[in-house]
């Protein structure tokens, strides 16, 4: 007779397979409980990671965000100066023009 995977060489006579209880139910109540406690720890894990996952959800928005408010004064700026020289830049233009330019860009 073949053993309970097909192997030819054992038999269950052998006494290497046994089937009877050997736990009584003080250890199974032990393992279930261990049991609960690591599933304890692995939902309190699980709602760790969720929180500092919408954390860095939320900063990388902010991040974001703060990128698109420096490049908009970023640009502003550039703008700004394109259209207002500072003072003595322009040679051409005489002291009327660069009082009434400066005024604007104020």
């Amino acid at each position: 007779m073949s053993g309970p995977n097909g192997d030819p060489n054992i038999l269950i006579e052998d006494g290497i397979i046994n089937d009877d209880d050997e736990y009584d139910e003080e250890e199974y109540e032990a393992i279930n409980s261990m049991l609960d406690q690591i599933n304890s720890y692995l939902d309190d894990l699980e709602d760790r990671n969720d929180s500092l996952n919408g954390k860095l959800h939320e900063l990388m928005e902010s991040n974001r965000e703060a990128r698109m408010e420096f490049r908009a004064q970023l640009l502003g700026s550039q703008t700004q100066e394109e259209h207002c020289p500072a003072d003595g830049d322009s040679s051409s233009t005489s002291k009327e023009d660069l009082n009434k330019d400066n005024e604007d860009c104020k």
